[in-house]
C-alpha cells in the first residue's frame, strides 16, 4: 500500500469548498483567509489563531464537554446558550429557590453560585504530528501489533511533555479519520460559577414544539463565570479564587446584522459524518433512527406524564427530559430530510464514480473497496436494531443502568481467587454510580420506565436474539394473555425486591456482600441476562464492525483525497475547535414560502399562549415588552431583533458559539439548525442548511432591562 501523509500542504489542495460549508482546523484556517477577506473580513489570520500571540480562539472554550462558550469580559464572565448551563441550573435549583423557572441574576460576585462537575477548557496550541507517528510505525516493521504499540508509545510521550507535568491536558487526536494526527494541548479550569440566567420559559421558549425550526423567538443563553488561583491559573473550588483573566475577550456590538452580512463562527462541534457511505445511510434511514426515535418518544411519554403533574418531578427530570428529547426530534428530521435529498442515491453515484477511477487508475485497492462496505453492512445489519436496543431502551431505566453495574462485582465472585480489595473496589465503583443514577431517579417514573423499556426490548427485538431472563423468569412469574400486566407486575415486583434501591438494604449489603445476594436481586438478575447475553453474543460483532469500518473509513477517505487532488478538504467534526464562515441570509424551504433572515419580538409576543408548557411568558415579561423601551438595542425600524440565521456550517457542540462579524464582535450565539436542513451532519445542503442564532442585542437588552443587572452590562465592552 502507498504511504500516504496529509501534510499540511496537501490539506490546501484537497476537495471543493464554499464559503459556507465546511468545520476548518483553527491552525490551518490561513488556506481560507483570501476567500473570508473577499467575503468581508477585516481581520488578519494571525488575529483568528496564533499560537504565540492572544488570538479569537484565547476567547472561546469548550464548555462543559458538550457545548462551547465565549468570554465576554476582561474579568473572566462567559456565555453560552441556555440550553448549555441547562443542567447545571437544574441542579443549582430547588423547589424553593428555583432558578431555572424563575432565573437568576448575580449582582455581584458574592452572589454568583458555584456549579459543581462543571469544567471549561481553552484551547492552548495545536501541532501536527501525524510525521512523528508515522516515523515510528515505520520503524516499528510490518508487524501491525508492533507497530500498534510503537505508535502508542510516541503518541503518549507527546502528549506527556505537552502536558508539562499537569499543566496542561494535552491529546493527540486523529483528524480525516486518522490520515493526520494533531496535537492539542488545553488548560482545563473547574471553578466556574453561574451568574446569569433569564427563566426557562424564555431561555427554552417553544419548547419541542420550536425546537430545530425557524422562525425561532428563544432567549438561548445563560451567563457564568471562570474563577482562577491568584496567579491566574486553574485551581479547584475555593472562596479565595478570583476571576479569571482571559488572554482575549470579544467585545459585543449593538449594530446589528443585514442580509449578506460576514458572518464567522468558532466553536466545538461534536461529530459529523460527511463522507459516510450509501451503505451506511441506508442503515441510519431503515434500522438505527427508526428505533432510536421510537424507544424515545416512549420514555419521553412516560417523564412528561408525571412532569407535567408536579413541579418538583419536572425539575428534578427537566435536564434529562431536554437532553433525550433534543435527540428524539433530531433523529426524526434527519431521517425525513435524507430521504427528500435522496442521499443514498448521491452517494451510490460518487461511489461509482470513485470506483470507476480507481479502475482506470489500475489501483485495485480501492477498486474493490465498495463491494468490502457491502460485505461489511451485509454481514452486520440483522444485529444493528439489538445493538441499538440494548443502548436506548434496555439502558433507558436508570434502574437497569444501575443494576448493571453489578456486572464487574459478579464477574469479580467468578473467580474463586479473587481477592477481597477486588471486591472493595466494586463496592465502591457501586456506590458512585448509585449516587450519580438517583440523582435524577424518580421511582414512579423509573418503575414505568422498567416496565415500558422490557415490554418494547421483547417485542421489536429478533426473538432469537433475546436474552433467557424473559422465559425463565418474567413469562414463567407473570405470563398473561396481557402482555402490558405481565410487565407492570413484573416491573412492581422488583421494585419491591431489590436492595438496590433502598438505603438501608444497599448499605447491608456493601457491608458485606456476596454472590448469593446479587443473584438473588432480581433487579439484578434481569440486568446480568441481558449484559451478559450482549457481551458474549453482539458486542463482539459491534466492536468487530466497527473496526473494520473505522479501516475501510481511512483508506476511502484516503482514496478521494487522491481522487480529488487539488481541492480544498475539510475534516469531519470531532469535538476539536473549528471555524466556519459564511453570511447573514434568509431562505425559501418550499414553493411560495419565504423566510426572512430575522425574527423580532412582535414575533415572540404573536406566540405566546397563557399557561402553556412551552408558550407561556412571565407577566413581569411581558409587562417590560408593552414599555417598548428598547434604548440602543433596537435595530433602524425601531424593532428588537430576537434572533437571525445565517448559512454557516455548525453542529451539536456548536451550541454556545459566538456568531462573529467582520471586525471580530459578537453579534450573537448560534443555538440551534433548521429542519429542512436536518441530513447536514451526513450531507451538507447548500440550499437549505441554516444556522440559528439569538441576536446579541436580545440578550443584551434582557440583562440590561429585564435582569436589571447593569453590572454584567459594565464589565462588557459594547460598541
Amino acid at each position: 500500500m502507498k504511504k500516504f501523509l496529509l501534510s499540511i500542504t496537501a490539506i490546501a489542495t484537497l476537495f471543493t469548498a464554499r464559503a459556507d460549508e465546511g468545520m476548518w482546523i483553527p491552525m490551518l484556517i490561513g488556506k481560507n483567509y483570501d476567500e473570508m477577506q473577499r467575503m468581508g473580513l477585516k481581520l488578519t489570520a494571525e488575529d483568528l489563531y496564533s499560537a504565540n500571540h492572544s488570538s479569537l480562539k484565547d476567547a472561546i472554550v469548550h464548555f462543559g464537554g458538550g457545548c462551547t462558550g465565549e468570554m465576554i469580559s476582561p474579568n473572566g464572565l462567559l456565555i453560552t446558550n441556555h440550553h448549555c448551563g441547562y443542567g447545571s441550573i437544574a441542579d443549582l435549583s430547588t423547589v424553593e429557590n428555583n432558578y431555572l423557572e424563575n432565573g437568576f441574576w448575580a449582582k455581584s460576585y458574592q452572589e454568583e453560585l458555584h456549579a459543581p462537575g462543571l469544567s471549561v477548557k481553552f484551547l492552548v496550541r495545536m501541532e501536527d504530528v501525524t510525521e512523528a507517528l508515522e516515523r515510528a510505525g515505520s520503524k516499528a516493521g510490518s508487524n501491525e501489533e508492533k507497530k500498534k504499540k510503537a505508535i502508542q508509545k510516541v503518541k503518549e510521550e507527546i502528549e506527556k511533555k505537552a502536558g508539562e507535568n499537569g499543566k496542561y491536558t494535552a491529546v493527540v487526536t486523529p483528524y480525516f479519520n486518522g490520515n493526520q494526527q494533531i496535537l492539542l494541548v488545553y488548560q482545563v479550569f473547574t471553578d466556574v460559577r453561574l451568574v446569569g440566567t433569564p427563566p426557562k420559559s424564555l431561555g427554552k421558549y417553544g419548547g419541542d414544539t420550536d425546537n430545530w425550526m425557524w422562525p425561532r423567538h428563544t432567549a438561548d443563553f445563560s451567563m457564568f463565570r471562570v474563577y482562577a488561583d491568584k496567579n491566574n491559573n486553574p485551581a479547584p473550588y475555593s472562596r479565595f479564587n478570583v476571576p479569571y483573566k482571559p488572554k482575549k475577550f470579544l467585545p459585543i456590538s449593538t449594530q446589528g446584522v443585514k442580509e449578506a452580512d460576514f458572518a464567522m463562527v468558532m466553536g466545538y462541534p461534536g461529530r459529523t459524518n460527511r463522507y459516510e457511505t450509501s451503505y451506511g445511510v441506508d442503515m441510519a434511514i431503515n434500522e438505527v433512527n427508526p428505533s432510536i426515535v421510537k424507544i424515545r418518544d416512549m420514555r419521553l411519554s412516560v417523564m412528561r406524564n408525571q412532569m407535567r403533574k408536579d413541579a418538583a418531578v419536572n425539575l428534578k427530570l427537566a435536564s434529562s427530559y431536554a437532553r433525550i428529547a433534543n435527540y428524539w426530534k433530531y433523529f426524526i428530521g434527519q431521517t425525513e430530510q435524507l430521504k427528500r435529498l435522496h442521499v443514498i442515491e448521491a452517494k451510490q453515484e460518487q461511489e461509482k464514480n470513485f470506483t470507476s477511477w480507481a479502475k482506470a487508475t489500475g489501483n485495485t485497492e480501492y477498486a474493490g473497496l465498495m463491494n468490502r462496505y457491502a460485505k461489511l453492512y451485509q454481514d452486520y445489519r440483522p444485529y444493528a436494531k439489538h445493538v441499538t436496543y440494548y443502548g436506548e431502551c434496555f439502558m433507558g431505566s436508570g434502574l437497569a443502568r444501575l443494576a448493571a453495574r453489578t456486572n464487574a462485582l459478579s464477574k469479580v465472585y467468578e473467580n474463586k481467587k479473587y481477592k477481597p480489595e477486588e471486591v472493595n473496589k466494586q463496592i465502591a465503583e457501586l456506590r458512585k454510580a448509585r449516587k450519580e443514577i438517583l440523582k435524577d431517579f424518580v421511582p414512579s417514573v423509573e418503575q414505568e420506565l422498567l416496565a415500558r423499556t422490557s415490554e418494547m426490548f421483547y417485542k421489536d427485538v429478533p426473538q432469537n436474539q433475546l436474552p433467557d431472563f424473559y422465559q425463565k423468569f418474567i413469562f414463567k412469574q407473570f405470563g398473561n394473555s396481557d402482555w402490558t400486566k405481565t410487565f407492570n407486575d413484573f416491573a412492581n415486583y422488583v421494585f419491591l425486591n431489590t436492595f438496590l434501591l433502598d438505603d438501608v438494604k444497599f448499605e447491608n449489603f456493601c457491608s458485606s456482600p456476596s454472590p448469593e445476594k446479587l443473584n438473588a436481586d432480581p433487579a439484578i438478575q434481569y440486568a446480568l441476562s441481558f449484559v451478559r447475553n450482549y457481551e458474549e453474543n453482539y458486542k463482539p460483532r459491534q466492536e468487530s464492525y466497527a473496526a473494520a469500518k473505522e479501516a475501510l473509513n481511512q483508506q476511502y477517505i484516503k482514496g478521494l483525497m487522491e481522487q480529488n487532488k487539488g481541492k480544498l478538504f475539510y475534516p469531519d467534526a470531532n469535538s476539536t475547535m473549528r471555524i466556519t464562515y459564511g453570511t447573514v441570509g434568509g431562505y425559501s424551504p418550499q414553493d411560495a414560502v419565504t423566510y426572512k433572515y430575522y425574527t423580532n419580538l412582535d414575533g415572540l409576543l404573536a406566540k405566546y399562549k397563557p399557561n402553556d408548557y412551552e408558550f407561556d411568558l412571565p407577566q413581569d415579561f411581558l409587562e417590560l415588552c408593552r414599555k417598548k423601551d428598547y434604548g440602543r438595542y433596537a435595530n433602524a425600524e425601531g424593532e428588537l431583533v430576537t434572533c437571525f440565521i445565517t448559512n454557516n456550517d455548525i453542529t451539536g457542540g456548536n451550541s454556545g458559539s459566538p456568531v462573529i462579524n467582520a471586525k471580530g464582535e459578537l453579534i450573537g450565539l448560534a443555538f440551534d439548525g433548521n429542519w429542512e436542513a436536518m441530513s447536514g451532519d451526513i450531507a451538507f445542503d447548500k440550499q437549505y442548511k441554516k444556522t440559528i442564532v439569538v441576536d446579541a442585542r436580545f440578550v443584551l437588552w434582557l440583562i440590561d432591562k429585564y435582569g436589571g443587572a447593569a453590572n454584567l452590562i459594565n464589565e462588557m465592552t459594547i460598541n
